[in-house]
């Protein structure tokens, strides 16, 4: 992986931040290709001669998307993965490992946001269920086939400024459920993931961050339906106003991949490990009780607390009823 010598911000593209570099012997898995930012991580990785193992709940919906794309489907392998469903977590994972195929790079890209409340096949709040937990153990699970160099890039988002993790209620038993806060919640975890998995693997040669992709309209946004999205769109504009701040400007896909491209394969790890990073860029850390808009780049306290993010693995590892440490020696997993 190449030490970034060039600098780029929010417009960059996927092109931009890999121009110049030949990723043959490269292989990435990115979850998630079957819409949005997933296909286009993909096709920019294909583009530039990377293996790629590509995961969607919807195989034949991923097909679709990737050849609309551009994307010939026989370059890449499709593996089929719910994050909503542990028992199919542990057979895409089982399904990798039994492959061998070693990775270079991890992309979790796949999630949801704002959606109804609901609970995952395992009884696990939606949004935290699949953005966190789904990721949690398939990522946790295919570790061994990382090899030393390897980054784990965890797609975030500013949503996270919505709230912290909330490890004694995480499935909303006794809080009235908010989707934006369930979202943020889940959205912190993400990181605080990254944060953990760096500190426990670093040693190891394995690196872990945190991207906030940007705004841009993609599938995303599904539940929340373009009336509510055109209100949050307005309501960060109003923030940035208020703080003397340009408008913000959505992002195309293309510019929204770009920092997980770049904090994969361009930017520098010692730099980008344990880190929250936007618009290709290591972000701020803002305090917790400064008023900030989420138009404005900068990641809170609480996300990258180190004890809240260890305190989260164990809790994590309880929930699922498995436990993870490549440090014991172990590639796989341990019942609790």
């Amino acid at each position: 992986m190449s030490t970034q010598t060039r600098t780029f911000d929010r417009r960059s593209t996927t092109d931009d931040v890999l121009a110049g570099i030949d990723l043959a012997g490269k292989r990435v898995l990115v979850t998630g290709v079957s819409a949005g930012l997933g296909v286009e991580t993909a096709r920019a990785l294909v583009s530039h001669r990377a293996q790629v193992i590509g995961t969607a709940r919807d195989l034949a919906k991923a097909v679709t998307a990737l050849t609309d794309a551009g994307v010939d489907s026989n370059a890449l392998q499709l593996v089929e993965l719910d994050l909503a469903d542990l028992a199919s977590v542990r057979r895409a994972s089982d399904q990798l490992n039994a492959a061998q195929l070693p990775l270079d790079l991890v992309i979790a890209n796949a999630g949801v946001m704002a959606t109804p409340f609901g609970l995952t096949a395992d009884g696990f709040e939606t949004q935290f269920g699949t953005n966190h937990l789904g990721h949690f153990v398939f990522v946790n699970r295919i570790a061994g086939l990382m090899r030393p160099g390897a980054r784990l890039v965890m797609l975030a988002s500013s949503g996270h400024r919505f709230a912290n993790v909330d490890l004694a209620d995480p499935n909303f038993a006794t809080t009235t459920y908010e989707p934006f806060i369930a979202y943020g919640r889940s959205k912190t975890a993400n990181i605080l993931f990254a944060a953990e998995f760096d500190r426990r693997y670093r040693a190891l040669g394995l690196r872990a961050t945190a991207v906030h992709p940007g705004g841009i309209k993609t599938e995303l946004s599904r539940h929340m339906g373009d009336e509510k999205l055109q209100e949050l769109f307005d309501q960060i504009n109003a923030d940035l106003a208020k703080e003397g701040k340009p408008q913000m400007e959505r992002k195309t896909p293309q510019q929204g991949a770009a920092t997980s491209l770049w904090a994969g394969f361009v930017a520098d790890a010692d730099a980008v490990g344990g880190r929250y990073c936007e618009d290709c860029q290591v972000s701020p850390v803002l305090s917790d009780e400064l008023s900030i808009g989420f138009g404005s780049p900068g990641v809170r306290t609480y996300a990258l607390d180190p004890e809240t993010a260890k305190a989260l693995w164990a809790k994590s590892e309880e929930w699922v009823g498995e436990s993870f440490d490549l440090r014991s020696g172990e590639a796989g997993s341990r019942t609790v």
